[in-house]
């Protein structure tokens, strides 16, 4: 009875370890907005209702140990760190749109990094975190990191370079799918400015440098305006990507640990 006690024990310290790198690297689970001991008592929930599961899973090694510990503070990690590349993604797009909008010089204090953000970065993080919210990808988050302990049993993950260079590339992946969201504004407002600039140079004595900015945020408002139709089906599919992609990784497969996410 006392050995059974120990390797519960043990398997909970395990999962408590692993899921609590998914919540503070994980979008919605990362927020300032939740209270710590809230964080606390929901990780130290679900590792204890995984406990015994975790314990009679073949190939478990649910003993502490360093190198133990150490995997699955690299599994929470990776989880955490590869679904939160969503939110840099929707930050870089609103510091794209802040330019074009002439709102690069009005800036917020983000409660999630505790760093001054562009308004329009928070308008589009809000904007991610209630698509998150909306179609349940925070459920299906949580249910992966549960699969993942039948993939990878307690203490037999170790963090390979393979790894860290696929984590690299789903990073760089970033800076194209912003670009992809803010494209259809970065498109609109660049036609204005050369209908304006065409404009100043057949008519010279009109003042049209002074309508450049308000038609630009006015198109540009319009245009996000309409475009915000497809945003929940696109923040899903890279969600759905950057989930994929942390998946397999966690299987150790040499084609998953390779392979980063495209944008």
């Amino acid at each position: 009875m006392s050995l059974e006690w120990n390797s519960h024990l043990d398997s909970m310290v395990l999962a408590l370890v692993r899921v609590s790198g998914m919540v503070v690297f994980a979008p919605f689970f990362s927020s300032a907005a939740l209270p710590a001991r809230t964080k606390a008592v929901f990780g130290g929930a679900v590792a204890f209702l995984l406990a015994p599961s975790i314990a009679a899973l073949p190939g478990a090694h649910a003993s502490l140990s360093c190198l133990a510990l150490l995997g699955e503070v690299a599994v929470g990690m990776v989880y955490g760190l590869t679904l939160a590349l969503l939110n840099e993604m929707m930050l870089f797009a609103g510091q794209v749109l802040g330019i074009q909008f002439s709102f690069s010089m009005v800036n917020l204090l983000d409660p999630t990094s505790s760093i001054q953000t562009s308004l329009m970065s928070d308008l589009l993080q809000m904007l991610g975190t209630l698509v998150v919210l909306a179609a349940g990808l925070d459920r299906i988050l949580l249910g992966s990191m549960m699969r993942s302990f039948c993939v990878v049993p307690p203490g037999t993950f170790t963090m390979s370079t393979l790894t860290a260079i696929a984590v690299i590339r789903a990073a760089g992946g970033i800076f194209l799918a912003a670009v992809e969201l803010a494209a259809p504004v970065l498109a609109a407002t660049m036609l204005i400015e050369v209908a304006i600039a065409l404009l100043g140079k057949l008519s010279p004595q009109l003042p049209v440098t002074a309508l450049s900015v308000p038609l630009k945020t006015l198109t540009g408002f319009a245009v996000l305006v309409a475009s915000c139709a497809v945003w929940p089906r696109f923040v899903e599919g890279h969600f759905s990507a950057l989930l994929d992609v942390a998946e397999r990784l966690m299987s150790a497969a040499p084609a998953g640990a390779g392979s980063g996410w495209r944008g």
